[in-house]
């Protein structure tokens, strides 16, 4: 590169995985100064990209997420794929928001690691162009892994990055990107699988009980999707129960003024967390579902305390049955 230009530089949307680094690395290629950028929020954690930026050596910058993905959750223009994941509304936010990041910055363009109909949903050439044009910067976002089957944008008319020496990757076949991570001396990625809650069943099917009452306000109602047992004891009351000693020591460790804290006696069990709103009967029952959970005699009477920062009560109760707790289980 001639020194007397100035010098280009990028910033690259990085989750973590493969692709992202790979499209890193594309770009250092052409003497590129490239930064990242990460998205975090209680659906998909920003650790992989941490670990991601510390390998690759670049700065990287950290934005939460939530207040974006919960407001689109509510209802977002392209709708849902085969959960709860708003993908293209969800990416066309997080390049808005780098777009915005790279401007403040005085970053020259933006670029990510998507690779052209890897996924067939929200990857192929109609989504990536809706996304470009919903986001406001489709002109100067570049996509090095696939740029030279996509139409050319403003950072390679500009001449900031050269098309030819760009890639023309597509499809699902990982095999071109593990001969580059050998070429690029990358060894610490994940599978390509997960990382996002919203594409994960069992979890959906609690975010949607969580929608239906009482909405997503307030992110700890959110955290507290990711642990434990949920039971739904009324429209307006849910029990959380501990499945390990990590689980109750979460739901303990982090119960809010007023929260009830539930926890058998004389036996083993795990711990339950109910609302300060809890009704009596729902308490008996909370109690009656904990003791089912608990090392108890099958049709005992047990104790179980119950614990808030106003006091602490026990109470008799038969656990509750295999069968009555399924039905109420999210």
């Amino acid at each position: 590169m001639d020194e007397s230009k100035e010098r280009i530089r990028a910033l690259c949307l990085l989750s973590g995985g493969l692709d992202s680094q790979l499209a890193v690395c594309v770009l250092r290629d052409q003497q590129i100064d490239v930064q990242a950028v990460t998205f975090e929020s209680p659906f998909f954690s920003a650790d992989r990209a941490r670990t991601a930026a510390t390998q690759l050596g670049v700065v990287s910058h950290v934005i939460d997420f939530t207040p974006d993905i919960v407001g689109i959750l509510k209802d977002p223009p392209h709708g849902f794929g085969s959960q709860l994941n708003p993908c293209i509304d969800c990416h066309t936010r997080m390049i808005l928001k780098a777009g915005q990041l790279m401007e403040d910055e005085g970053l020259h363009f933006l670029a990510t690691g998507e690779v052209l109909n890897q996924r067939p949903m929200s990857q192929n050439k109609e989504s990536l162009a809706v996304v470009g044009k919903d986001s406001g910067y489709g002109g100067r976002l570049v996509r090095p892994l696939s740029a030279q089957l996509l139409p050319e944008t403003e950072p390679e008319r500009n001449g900031w990055v050269a098309r030819d020496k760009l890639l023309r990757l597509e499809g699902r076949n990982r095999k071109p990107q593990l001969q580059l991570a050998a070429h690029y001396g990358l060894t610490n990625f994940p599978s390509p699988a997960g990382g996002c809650l919203l594409t994960e069943p069992n979890f959906c099917t609690r975010l949607r009980d969580l929608m239906e009452h009482g909405g997503l306000n307030g992110r700890r109602n959110i955290e507290l999707l990711r642990t434990g047992r949920h039971i739904r004891l009324s429209p307006s009351t849910k029990l959380v129960v501990g499945r390990n000693e990590k689980d109750n020591a979460m739901l303990e460790g982090t119960a809010e003024l007023y929260e009830l804290l539930i926890k058998t006696e004389g036996v083993p069990g795990p711990t339950g967390l109910l609302p300060f709103t809890a009704t009596e009967d729902e308490i008996r029952l909370g109690a009656a579902v904990c003791a089912r959970y608990s090392d108890a005699p099958t049709g005992e009477s047990i104790v179980v305390r119950i614990r808030s920062s106003r006091g602490t009560r026990r109470l008799d109760v038969v656990p509750s049955t295999a069968e009555e707790t399924d039905k109420l289980r999210i």
